[in-house]
């Protein structure tokens, strides 16, 4: 008996129907069946399930004589399930890779409950994804297991019926099955919620949630969408047949009403000669089963008839658009004053003893600025240093930092006045350069990949980016700070602009330099890390031919429990994917189970390289940094040629690596079973890499940066050995 039954009800999809059965066939949980539903349709599915069943054992196909709709399509295929659990897969939706496995893992762990709930991401047809918003209701439902009355956050999710893994005994004891009807996740979703005994939550995205551009029923025109009607009707009689959940009446009574205004409030769905009959269907509905007591707030205008509701929606709209013409009118005001206020601060003189920093565009004490300002606190305490930090960031400074948050009058008061200007990132283009001022860039690590002018040559990578704007910003640099030749050139290359290069080295990895293996024992003690553990640190960079930057590149569990016992694998993915979907196709949960360790919220990367024992990484520029704490780096390219085809590349890291490469998971996985990723070969890899891109870091950087630039004196040649030169010269673009 498998542990999955997954149904699959198919009709006119065959653009889609590979890539669904393709996501459930050739997942890493083997351990399923697949019951296809062919619901008489008109064009290849039914011969595109033929093929599948002849070709893997695990899939039936049911061919039915007549076309009965998506929920009676479901019905038809429960009786033949045989698996533990039901899975109900839409055909031109995709489970995501792992998905399987995650579910089975979490079903274990939760002593098999009558449903499991799992988060999904809907994709767009135009490329987008984006998270299921209520995400986070799954996170707090805990670890252990619930019911609705316990939980009822749980019923503000989608009311869909493949977000979940339902106990096939469950299933079978209550008689659950689908009406007919467009809507017919409604009535199926609340009796099978209200009635579970024990409910758990996954929170990782498990199935892609596709948006078609056309095809959707439920986002077409028509008069379709009255059957939401006749589907309340439905949870209604289940709810009364049950006298031991009539204290749900007043939930689903809201419930109902608010899902009804919505459908009627989209543009898309309803003819507008038939809004108002609707309307009235909805305020029947809504009388006939009123439960005792006030109505909310947002559902009384069902009690005043359709010229009421009308006119709250055209309000609704006029308050809208006056908003708008507010936000954009303070927003113009704003701006003259803050011009005018900047103006005054100008026209007093520069403060000598005045410095500003910021970094990652204003997100706190951080990289090569905070170096910076922590020397100059110590070798020149007369400057005053002030940081640039968003709102939402100041809870996390450190005690004792001055501060002032972008825009304020404050910022507009120091950024005038300040002789010297350190970042990271450009500042903002309002930003004037004064004369006498010192605009300081410290660059955010030596380049592997294409930037500033270079991208004008990469269409797709630049995508977003107005490069000409970017340059006018660059012109504001006084002085690039450079850890390297290599770097040197492709800052002046880049970036042609009329700054001074200084060969100071990086002042974020001046703690790298000579570090000691136990510097890094506090902040695995922090990360949980078993005490005699070997950390393996992957941190993949984001790539521009994926819309939204994320690809996972492998499976992180397997890659976890391959790695073997003694090994604690620690995953800190780019910056600019923190906050998006990528930690929820699995990374979330994988630490939430402790298979791994998540440190994408960690503020200090140069922490979590002292951690570490090895890096495994893709094309990240973290590569050149942790070269200097010579330890082993891996180097997994399995896409190599699409990232240099479309981001562009200074050289071929392939060719001249810090470390062994990988082509394919099997092959990286075979240098750490072998101890490849650490012999006199990977050795002598490592030992060019960083006479080439470490020659002028020496753990200096950042007193020699001060020292030089706020105390005047005359910057001393930075100790460094001969560099070798690739055979292709210093920079060789690819």
């Amino acid at each position: 008996m498998p542990r999955f039954s997954v149904i699959v009800p198919v009709h006119k999809v065959q653009g889609f129907l590979r890539e669904c059965l393709d996501s459930v066939l050739e997942q890493s949980f083997t351990d399923l069946e697949v019951i296809a539903v062919d619901d008489r349709s008109p064009d290849g599915c039914g011969a595109i399930l033929d093929e599948y069943a002849a070709a893997d054992p695990r899939v039936r196909v049911l061919h039915l004589a007549d076309n009965v709709g998506l929920g009676r399509a479901r019905n038809a295929g429960i009786p033949y399930a045989t698996g533990d659990f039901l899975l109900f897969l839409d055909s031109d939706d995709t489970f995501t890779p792992g998905a399987l496995r995650a579910m089975a893992d979490r079903l274990d762990e939760s002593g098999d409950p009558d449903v499991l709930v799992f988060d999904y991401a809907r994709t767009f047809w135009w490329g987008g994804t984006r998270r299921n918003v209520l995400a986070r209701v799954l996170a707090e439902a805990g670890e252990g297991t619930f019911t609705a009355a316990e939980h009822p956050e749980i019923l503000q999710l989608l009311m869909v019926v493949w977000n979940k893994a339902y106990r096939r005994d469950f299933v079978e004891r209550h008689g659950f099955r689908f009406p007919p009807g467009y809507y017919e996740d409604t009535p199926w979703t609340f009796p099978v919620l209200l009635s579970a005994e024990r409910i758990a939550t996954l929170d990782r995205i498990c199935l892609a949630y596709r948006q078609r551009r056309q095809g959707n029923i439920l986002s077409t025109t028509s008069r379709k969408h009255f059957d939401v009607h006749d589907q309340y009707e439905r949870v209604f009689a289940f709810v009364d047949s049950r006298p031991a959940l009539a204290g749900w009446r007043s939930y689903l009574h809201g419930k109902m009403g608010e899902h009804c205004l919505d459908i009627l409030g989209k543009p898309d769905r309803l003819p507008e000669a038939d809004k108002a009959e609707f309307f009235r269907r909805t305020a029947d509905l809504f009388r006939k089963h009123r439960p005792p007591g006030p109505v909310p707030v947002d559902l009384r205008v069902l009690e005043q008839g359709y010229p009421a509701y009308r006119a709250r929606q055209q309000a609704a709209r006029a308050a809208k658009t006056a908003g708008r013409r507010g936000r954009q009118a303070g927003a113009w005001a704003a701006g003259r004053a803050g011009h005018a206020w900047s103006a005054l601060h100008e026209r007093r003189p520069l403060d000598p003893h005045l410095a500003v920093y910021s970094a990652f565009s204003h997100r706190g004490v951080l990289g090569d600025p905070a170096a910076v300002y922590r020397a100059a606190r110590e070798l020149a305490p007369h400057i005053r240093g002030v940081w640039v930090v968003r709102e939402d960031q100041v809870p996390s400074l450190p005690p004792g930092i001055e501060y002032v948050v972008p825009d304020s009058a404050g910022y507009r008061e120091v950024v005038a006045r300040a002789t010297y200007l350190v970042n990271n990132v450009n500042w903002p283009g309002a930003l004037a350069k004064r004369p006498g001022s010192v605009h300081i860039h410290t660059h955010q690590g030596t380049p592997l990949k294409y930037m500033g002018a270079d991208l004008l040559h990469k269409p797709g990578a630049r995508h977003g980016l107005d490069v000409p704007q970017m340059l006018r910003r660059a012109d504001r640099w006084d002085y690039s700070l450079v850890a390297n030749r290599h770097a040197e050139l492709v800052w002046e290359r880049a970036y042609p602009c009329g700054f001074t290069s200084l060969r100071t080295g990086s002042p974020r990895n001046d703690v790298l330099v000579g570090a000691k293996p136990d510097d890094g024992d506090a902040v695995r003690a922090r990360l949980g890390v078993p005490a005699g553990h070997r950390v393996v640190l992957y941190a993949p960079t984001r790539r521009d031919y994926v819309r939204g930057g994320h690809a996972e590149r492998f499976d992180l569990a397997r890659f976890a429990e391959d790695l073997g016992e003694g090994h604690t694998l620690v995953v800190r993915l780019h910056p600019s994917l923190a906050d998006g979907p990528a930690r929820g196709f699995g990374l979330t949960e994988l630490h939430r189970r402790g298979v791994l360790v998540d440190a994408t919220d960690e503020p200090h990367v140069e922490e979590l390289m002292l951690a570490s024992d090895v890096l495994v990484t893709d094309y990240s520029a973290l590569m050149f940094d942790y070269a200097n704490l010579d330890r082993p780096i891996v180097v997994h390219a399995d896409d190599w040629g699409t990232y240099a085809a479309s981001r562009g590349a200074y050289f071929d890291i392939t060719a001249e690596p810090p470390g062994q490469v990988s082509r394919s998971y099997r092959q990286l996985v075979w240098l750490f079973a072998s101890g490849a990723w650490e012999d006199e070969e990977a050795t002598r890899m490592r030992t060019e890499f960083r006479a080439r891109f470490c020659e002028f870091d020496d753990g200096r950087a950042s007193e020699r940066v001060v020292r030089a630039l706020m105390l005047g004196e005359r910057a001393e040649a930075v100790p460094r050995v001969p560099s070798p030169v690739s055979a292709r010269g210093v920079l060789a673009p690819s």
